[in-house]
């Protein structure tokens, strides 16, 4: 396994769900998240996005109409997610989905928050 992708919660299913725009996970300890794809592509494990250091992070607006094409699987611990704005450089393990789930309200209010302090929108 890559270094850095240890992980103690394993997904049992990984659903697609376009209509809804989202990322449907269960892991094999019961929990289950359904991920929007806006959330997934503005917390994208890019470089891109997360940059090099916690410091770095960058601000991604406009993502409110983002949709995932597609989903792939990378060895036995991540998946790359296609997004339609062309994004697709992140390796979501199954360590960082299951971190997202549990956290999505907190890095959802805090995301929000930020947009609002520097006057971007979600649209």
């Amino acid at each position: 396994m890559a270094e850095g992708f240890e992980t103690t919660h394993w997904p049992t299913e990984i659903r697609l769900d376009k209509a809804a725009r989202t990322l449907e996970v269960d892991f094999d300890d019961g929990a289950k998240f359904r991920l929007p794809a806006e959330y997934l592509r503005v917390e994208s494990p890019s470089a891109e996005v997360q940059g090099h250091s916690p410091s770095q992070k960058q601000l991604v607006p406009g993502k409110a109409a983002v949709a995932i094409t597609g989903i792939e699987p990378v060895g036995n611990y991540a998946i790359r997610v296609v997004f339609d704005d062309g994004h697709d450089t992140g390796l979501f393990s199954w360590k960082y989905l299951y971190q997202l789930g549990v956290e999505h309200d907190e890095r959802w209010r805090k995301y929000l928050g930020e947009l609002a302090q520097r006057g971007l929108r979600r649209e």
